[in-house]
């Protein structure tokens, strides 16, 4: 299972667009910050399922602000991030990713990629595929039963 994370594109499809017609992943998720965007994206390529969430720009108040996915016996907790005040610490995210027993927290808002591991849960922010400097995503995998994930960037 090859997943790609997007964050922050701001209005830029473009660049998702180049990065699912490169990598042609199972799944794609977006962790807002145009929901508009991923939308356009998945009427584009609607044999790849999405999971989205609303970020602080997104104003969707009746969406859910977070999921928990199960995939491939993987727990994945994904979010903007804002509501856990991601820019301050990840003390909350944390606490979040230890009381659902996620192997993966997701997360976007600082615009920032990160990939480490608190306890035993791995966080990835694939940073913005549409404000960076240069423009990041995130790649995460799951294969024979084991996580991995990594930042990536996209070459201009």
């Amino acid at each position: 299972m090859k997943m790609i994370v997007f964050s922050d594109s701001h209005g830029n499809l473009s660049h998702m667009v180049r990065v699912t017609e490169l990598l042609r992943p199972d799944r794609i998720l977006h962790l807002g910050d145009e929901w508009k965007d991923a939308q356009r994206l998945h009427e584009l390529f609607s044999d790849i399922p999405m999971t989205q969430v609303p970020g602080n720009c997104d104003f969707r108040p009746t969406e859910e602000a977070e999921q928990l996915l199960s995939v491939e016996g993987k727990r994945i907790l994904l979010c903007h991030g804002h509501t856990y005040g991601v820019k301050q610490s990840l003390l909350s995210a944390a606490y979040a990713a230890e009381e659902r027993h996620a192997d993966l927290f997701l997360f976007g808002h600082t615009h920032r990629p990160l990939r480490d591991y608190m306890g035993g849960t791995l966080f990835l922010n694939p940073g913005s595929i549409g404000e960076g400097q240069p423009p990041t995503y995130g790649v995460v995998r799951i294969e024979d039963g084991k996580l991995t994930a990594e930042i990536a960037v996209l070459t201009l």
